[in-house]
């Protein structure tokens, strides 16, 4: 049986509603990640984890994808994600984040430093 992660189930209509709503710089980190292109991986995109709705989610490499905006950055924001982190870490998952800018303006950065990470 595979090791699965309990997810709040209410949060599924919420998770179909930002698939659709994506942002530029999701849309483009969708584009090279989908389909397996990384190493045969499978990703998926606003995915329910326990309470929350994380932006990307590879299982088998156990890593967790977040691409920010501004308001990420902001004490608020910094602080609901410092524990938004800290359960993720204690479910075994690495949490990787990036800026909407490092997206759009770097994404072959980005791809370099998550194959790294997946190694």
């Amino acid at each position: 049986m595979k090791n699965l992660i309990e997810y709040n189930r209410g949060l599924k209509t919420s998770s179909q509603r930002l698939r659709k709503q994506m942002t530029d710089a999701e849309k483009l980190f969708w584009s090279k990640v989908r389909r397996g292109q990384i190493n045969g991986l499978h990703f998926y995109r606003q995915k329910p984890i326990g309470q929350y709705i994380v932006d990307f989610y590879c299982p088998k490499a156990k890593i967790v994808i977040e691409i920010d905006g501004g308001q990420h950055y902001e004490v608020k924001g910094e602080a609901v994600d410092r524990i938004r982190d800290t359960y993720f870490r204690s479910q075994g998952l690495r949490i990787l984040r990036f800026t909407n800018l490092e997206i759009l303006k770097n994404i072959k950065g980005v791809m370099i430093r998550l194959l790294k990470e997946i190694r």
